[in-house]
């Protein structure tokens, strides 16, 4: 993921939630809406831990993406909201449930 499609700001971050659609499952809330090119924002909750272990998580949802991109529809903006009980997932546990969310998504 480049840094160009990363949402950064709180405005945007409250635009999509507030007027977007969402999927969720006990691991994570995905909020999206039509845009004209693909963004992502990633939110972690302070709740989860320290600040290390909440950008670990970042990088790797970051990482999963990267590696799915075709499963993932464009033209939308998502913030992908990690809720605490996803610690206690593997990454390919994480991968695989996260990729469920966005299948739901293009359907």
């Amino acid at each position: 993921m480049k840094k160009r499609d990363i949402i950064k700001k709180n405005q945007e971050f409250q635009h999509i939630i507030n007027n977007g659609k969402f999927v969720k499952n006990r691991f994570f809330s995905v909020y999206f809406v039509n845009a004209d090119k693909c963004m992502y924002g990633i939110s972690v909750p302070k709740k989860t831990g320290n600040a290390v272990l909440r950008n670990k998580i970042k990088r790797q949802i970051k990482n999963i993406i990267d590696h799915n991109e075709k499963y993932i529809q464009n033209n939308r903006h998502y913030v992908i909201i990690i809720k605490r009980s996803v610690l206690d997932l593997s990454y390919k546990q994480c991968e695989a449930n996260l990729l469920d969310l966005f299948m739901k998504i293009s359907y």
